[in-house]
């Protein structure tokens, strides 16, 4: 199972520096996928929980893959209904390119709509829209030689069983974001459930969680997967994994834009569980031999 992490691309304490920084933490620890998030304006909603700057995904990570050399690069998620079809399949085919294949496309519906109405995309028809530009992007990378990909994997985030019944219908990957363990736990079944109506298979499983460590366990039905000591961290990433999922990505930002002014916190939880997963990869090659 391979591990990414979610970096803050936005907040008071983002800018260029903090960005190379964070890439350069990202890949020296060792973790396989770095992703960001996307907003394009940031209108009241977004920013209350967002706020400026926002470095637009495509730019941000096109400058990663300049200064990082293994690790793979996505979003999590792209808003689908926010640009043209046909300039998304450009982009992500011109990054793949100039970044050796390393792109994963995470893509979702959007949720802010102040957003939607800054950008004059229609609100209510962003689950449609979202269909039809994912399909046109398809299309875009299958019949057109300028915009020839490569194998792009799609994630389709979203953790409704629309998002899940886009994921089987397309035949990629469902990437749920940021819930409990109990709750991934049933999602497994849902999944299956759905496919099986669709006739479809299952698609792969790749979720979100919180990376937030704690001197002490935390407790009770609203613990995310993610949060407490760092032993309930990687009993959740086993569990992840012995639930099938083939990558798990870490988000260490946990809802206030102030963490941006201090990553060292982020980078410090994101050591802790690299020196683990190490000495656990050592311990299962040793029992191996």
């Amino acid at each position: 199972m391979q591990i990414g992490v979610n970096v803050p691309n936005f907040g008071p304490g983002t800018d260029p520096g903090v960005l190379r920084d964070w890439a350069q933490t990202v890949e020296g620890l060792g973790f396989d996928l770095l992703m960001v998030s996307d907003h394009v304006a940031v209108t009241p909603d977004v920013a209350e929980q967002y706020p400026a700057p926002f470095y637009e995904p495509f730019t941000t990570l096109s400058w990663l893959a300049g200064i990082t050399h293994r690790v793979r690069l996505g979003t999590t998620v792209l808003i689908v209904p926010y640009r043209h079809p046909l300039l998304v399949a450009r982009m992500a085919a011109n990054l793949n390119q100039l970044s050796g294949g390393r792109l994963v496309l995470g893509v979702g519906v959007g949720w802010a709509r102040q957003e939607f109405d800054a950008l004059g995309v229609p609100f209510q028809q962003r689950g449609k829209l979202t269909d039809d530009h994912l399909q046109a992007i398809r299309a875009a990378w299958d019949d057109d030689e300028d915009y020839r990909s490569g194998q792009i994997p799609f994630w389709i985030g979203g953790n409704s069983d629309a998002g899940i019944r886009r994921a089987v219908r397309l035949g990629e990957a469902w990437h749920p974001l940021r819930r409990t363990l109990p709750w991934l736990r049933e999602a497994p079944g849902r999944v299956k459930a759905i496919a099986d109506e669709q006739r479809r298979p299952v698609p792969a499983f790749v979720p979100r969680i919180a990376l937030r460590l704690t001197d002490s366990p935390v407790t009770g039905p609203e613990r995310l997967a993610g949060e407490g000591t760092i032993e309930q961290v990687l009993d959740d990433l086993e569990q992840l994994r012995l639930l099938g999922a083939d990558t798990v990505v870490l988000d260490p930002f946990n809802g206030d834009p102030r963490e941006t002014c201090h990553p060292q916190v982020a980078w410090q939880a994101l050591a802790t569980v690299a020196a683990h997963r190490d000495l656990d990869t050592h311990h299962t090659q040793t029992e191996r031999q």
